[in-house]
């Protein structure tokens, strides 16, 4: 990637959208949510709702495609818990697109399976705009099994606004669902040399871009900064965002960026990482086709890391 490299706004657009769970084209008309939302949307004849038991999502596999929706009728056959479901958003054509819990552990009848979010977006077992909704659910539902209870009195709260926000009963304070903030860099030097690094838990010859949390009081190009000084002891000058993607493990959102840094020795910090070191744009080129002589391997399309990798190579 050049220095001087600038991405008009609808590549930047059209780039986001290629991520996985981006894909999401619900209305989720927020600002009109009121908690006769809820009832309205599961009394419409035409509601949908997705399944959760524990960390995995319930689909027909009996169709000729996987499908993650039931109606409501289904849902409640299968034991939902449609009092504390969450109302995701409506699809073109009107329809609720809603997401409830099943009580207890459920053991899936024949052409149904349980299947964790990641295998669901991984494997393409179903089309970007269910991914999308499905991120979207698995994020709400997760905040609220982790916000039961008043962080500030400690009273149990209730839902409000079809589930898009919880209210403490005892002292007034209001919950709002919550969204980590990640910067993640592809940092360069703008001479055709790229960085990539290794976690312990990475499998075998993957490499992937540096990436951590925003931190409180922190802009999102401080946080790339000080990410890359921290993790691969690398100055970081220029800093330009290229595309985000949600991420629900558990409510995260990935602001992917390019880095410029000059071409310096690394020093990795050995706690994050295994290793960590430069890269020629052929040898990324390799990667990405998967015809590295040594098979090393970046991420696949779904991440946002493959995107910024490969914005590098094509630079």
């Amino acid at each position: 990637m050049r220095d001087d490299d600038h991405r008009p706004e609808s590549a930047r657009a059209e780039l986001s959208a290629r991520t996985g769970f981006a894909g999401n084209r619900l209305s989720r008309d927020g600002e009109h949510r009121t908690d006769a939302s809820l009832a309205d949307a599961l009394a419409h004849p035409a509601a949908r709702l997705f399944l959760t038991s524990g960390d995995k999502w319930l689909l027909r596999t009996d169709a000729q495609a996987p499908d993650a929706l039931f109606t409501r009728e289904a849902a409640e056959a299968l034991g939902a818990d449609l009092a504390g479901s969450v109302l995701l958003g409506t699809d073109a054509a009107g329809r609720p697109h809603l997401a409830a819990r099943l009580a207890g552990e459920l053991v899936p009848e024949d052409g149904m399976a349980l299947t964790d979010l990641r295998s669901i977006a991984m494997q393409g077992l179903l089309d970007p705009d269910s991914v999308g909704q499905l991120g979207q659910a698995a994020h709400l539902v997760g905040w609220h099994g982790r916000n039961r209870f008043c962080a500030r009195c400690g009273a149990e709260t209730v839902a409000e606004a079809a589930g898009y926000r919880r209210r403490c009963p005892a002292c007034g304070d209001v919950i709002f669902p919550r969204t980590d903030p990640v910067a993640i860099m592809l940092v360069h030097d703008g001479e055709g040399r790229c960085v990539l690094g290794r976690q312990p838990r990475f499998p075998e010859k993957f490499w992937s871009c540096l990436a951590g949390f925003v931190e409180a009081g922190e802009t999102v190009e401080d946080a790339v900064r000080r990410e890359t000084l921290e993790e691969a002891g690398l100055a970081v000058s220029r800093v330009d965002y290229l595309a985000s993607q949600p991420w629900p493990f558990p409510g995260s959102l990935m602001i992917g960026c390019m880095a410029l840094a000059p071409a310096a020795p690394i020093v990795f910090d050995a706690t994050e990482l295994e290793e960590c070191r430069w890269f020629g744009r052929d040898e990324v080129r390799a990667m990405l086709a998967g015809t590295h002589p040594e098979g090393l391997s970046v991420p696949q399309r779904f991440a946002i890391a493959h995107h910024l990798i490969k914005a590098f190579a094509d630079g």
